[in-house]
């Protein structure tokens, strides 16, 4: 089946979670109204369905292919591409004086969810261009700014992120990459990088290249890293493409899933490259690339679970297959009248639509938190690692589960719901494990500022839960739960706080349930939040179809998925204990 933008769903969440008025407040967005984003996201999905979708099965099939020169994509993405540029897609939520749109964040999280649904591989490039073009935002120099930027935002010039080498994973202190000074002012880049999305192909006609390498009275480990642009090809003062520079791909990956996205090994011999603001402040610089590529990874698990819940209800409507347990009839039946097909269907749209939610209430935070907002930008960044922790993690989970409702049908290549299954599994891994989004969130936003932040999302949950607190007997169930799952985070809080300057193995060991603990708890939220909404609209006569399904989906969200924060809490508290007595060798 072909996949139809959630048009309806995104401007729910638009209008009502994603602080949609407080944001077009701000003199960037004066005068954007709901009516606009609502347009070019409809466009944007008719885009989508008829242009990328269909390259999904030719991309997994065909895949990108190295010749020992060059990166070929499908014939197919060539076109799409040219067509994605000339339609200026790339430009939705980047700013008016460098060429884009100017459209608020979370537009761009919802182009984000719909291209990545569509093709996973082919959004795969906008994606890392898109925080490449942030990068520079922040880090880039006027003349860099005015030098790159414009290309890239139409997306004529796409971006990439080179931290990874062969003995470098997520720990950059022991990159290698050496940056040698030039007396043009320039540096000579020389090493190897591994694992670069996009890192060469032939859709754009330049790409730019974001490197990490270490200067050679730079300080070691990771304090000693600078950033780096170097160009696949040069820049000439008039904006016109120059000679090739020496970055070179040696190899690409054949990958389990997103097959037509090239992951190259690139070699750097002596390329030209330019610094980007100042000497050994590389690693505060990329942080703001992988920040967005993170957040980023979690919208496309969204994604990912969106497409593989429309195959899903579209196939138990279609499927008939036993008769119903309740002895309604002897005849067979579609699937989707089966209890337990039916609790897999609403775990899957509880999912999707809560990790929709929470992706787009964060971009709100996240625009706040651009304008100056400081409690903006703590909320922001305690809020991302959840984004792609939880909707990263959850998406192996609904495409499994889609998988499993097509019984054999899944498990055959035809029907396309493998393909999800593999293309999602990459997802808890790139741009930082689950672990280290863990360790993110419980070193750098929740000890660092003595559970500052933490406390006041918990108390904006409190908030939630007493206005829920009415005569609607649905509104109190999940304001009930919500408390329940909010009094688990508040104690695990408690104890890490406690327990991590003593044991730090036993509090870090709690890491990822916390994680997990804390993103289901903030989709609970949400779906709170969003229960309000829904229900005041069907006071007014509003949409009453669409209102009583998003009830109705925060009540199963509720009683089956928020429930599950309990035993998160368990694991944390009192499951370090067991964590080391095993030994752990062959």
């Amino acid at each position: 089946m072909a996949y139809q933008a959630p048009i309806r769903d995104i401007m729910f969440n638009l209008e009502h979670l994603s602080a949609w008025p407080q944001v077009t407040s701000l003199p960037t967005y004066d005068g954007i109204e709901a009516s606009d984003a609502e347009a070019a996201l409809e466009g944007f999905g008719r885009f989508c369905t008829e242009i990328i979708e269909p390259l999904s099965a030719v991309g997994d099939t065909v895949g990108a292919r190295f010749d020992g020169v060059k990166v070929a994509m499908p014939a197919s993405f060539e076109q799409a591409y040219t067509q994605f540029v000339d339609m200026g897609w790339q430009s939705l939520s980047h700013p008016a004086e460098h060429g884009g749109m100017g459209l608020p964040r979370a537009v761009g999280a919802a182009a984000t969810e719909i291209l990545n649904a569509a093709d996973m591989s082919f959004g795969l490039c906008p994606l890392l261009t898109d925080g490449a073009i942030d990068a520079l935002l922040l880090s880039g120099s006027e003349e860099q700014k005015a030098r790159y930027l414009e290309p890239m935002i139409t997306g004529q010039w796409s971006g990439t992120m080179n931290l990874t080498e062969p003995q470098a994973g997520s720990d950059l202190g022991r990159v290698r990459c050496k940056a040698e000074r030039c007396d043009d002012g320039s540096f000579a880049i020389t090493g190897t990088k591994i694992f670069i999305t996009y890192g060469e192909h032939d859709l754009s006609e330049n790409i730019i290249h974001l490197v990490l390498a270490r200067t050679p009275d730079a300080p070691a480990g990771p304090k000693g890293l600078s950033l780096f642009i170097v160009p696949k090809y040069m820049v000439q003062n008039d904006g016109s493409l120059g000679a090739r520079n020496a970055v070179n791909c040696v190899s690409i990956e054949h990958k389990m899933g997103v097959r037509a996205s090239p992951t190259a090994v690139l070699e750097f011999d002596a390329a030209k490259g330019f610094l980007v603001g100042e000497e050994n402040r590389g690693l505060e610089y990329m942080f703001v690339m992988m920040t967005s590529a993170r957040f980023s990874v979690g919208v496309q698990g969204v994604a990912v679970s969106e497409r593989a819940l429309q195959h899903a209800l579209a196939f138990a409507q279609e499927r008939q297959q036993g008769r119903p347990v309740d002895g309604s009839t002897k005849d067979a039946v579609s699937i989707n009248q089966h209890p337990d097909v039916r609790r897999m269907l609403l775990r899957m749209r509880g999912m999707v639509e809560g990790g929709r939610a929470l992706a787009l209430a964060t971009a709100g935070w996240l625009d706040l938190a651009h304008s100056g907002d400081e409690q903006a930008n703590a909320m922001a960044e305690f809020l991302v690692p959840l984004v792609k922790g939880n909707c990263s993690e959850r998406s192996v989970e609904v495409t499994s589960l889609g998988l499993q409702i097509h019984g054999g049908m899944g498990f055959i290549e035809e029907t396309g719901v493998a393909q999800l299954c593999r293309d999602a599994r990459i997802l808890p891994i790139y741009e930082g494990t689950t672990a280290i989004q863990a360790n993110d969130l419980l070193g750098r936003k929740v000890l660092r500022d003595g559970g500052e932040t933490a406390r006041r999302f918990s108390a904006l949950i409190a908030e939630t839960e007493d206005q829920l607190n009415s005569d609607c007997p649905q509104s109190r169930m999940i304001a009930e739960r919500l408390s329940q799952a909010r009094t688990a985070f508040d104690a695990s809080l408690s104890w890490l706080l406690e327990t991590a300057p003593t044991d730090p193995n036993a509090a870090f060991a709690g890491g990822v349930p916390f994680l997990m603990l804390t993103g289901n708890l903030a989709v609970g939220w949400q779906f709170g939040r969003a229960a309000l909404v829904a229900r005041a609209q069907l006071e007014r006569g509003e949409d009453a179809a669409f209102m009583s399904e998003k009830i109705a989906t925060a009540c199963f969200y509720a009683q089956h998925i928020l429930v599950e924060c309990a035993a998160e809490r368990v694991r944390i508290i009192e499951g370090s204990d067991c964590l080391f007595a095993p030994t752990l060798q062959t």
